[in-house]
């Protein structure tokens, strides 16, 4: 029934993640600490050998910054098209909210 369905195997699933963490800036160790797990927790869920828990997985989305809809959407732009997008709604911002959202950036860095 689900043969065929994106990610039902291990590899599918590791081969996604490596994809968004690779592209959120992040190694696989640092990542695995940065949840809360051992420094090869990440590696191992990528090279196929587990698969993490619901829990987990929550986790590793939030830490991505994206919903568990899109870790499995594989057609979410690339990251550099979505700062594009962000950066011509901000030009529409008046500009009390743009400096205000300078202030946040430089606050969250």
């Amino acid at each position: 029934m689900f043969k065929d369905a994106p990610f039902t195997e291990p590899k599918s699933f590791g081969l996604r993640l490596s994809k968004l963490r690779t592209e959120f800036g992040v190694s696989a160790r640092q990542m695995s600490l940065d949840i809360g797990q051992n420094e090869s927790y990440i590696n191992r869920i990528e090279n196929a050998k587990i698969y993490p828990s619901l829990q987990s997985f929550f986790y590793i989305c939030s830490y991505l910054h994206i919903t568990p809809k899109e870790f499995f959407d594989e057609e979410l732009p690339e990251p550099e098209l979505q700062a594009e997008h962000l950066i011509t709604k901000i030009k529409q911002l008046p500009k009390p909210l743009v400096i205000t959202l300078d202030q946040l950036v430089d606050y969250l860095k």
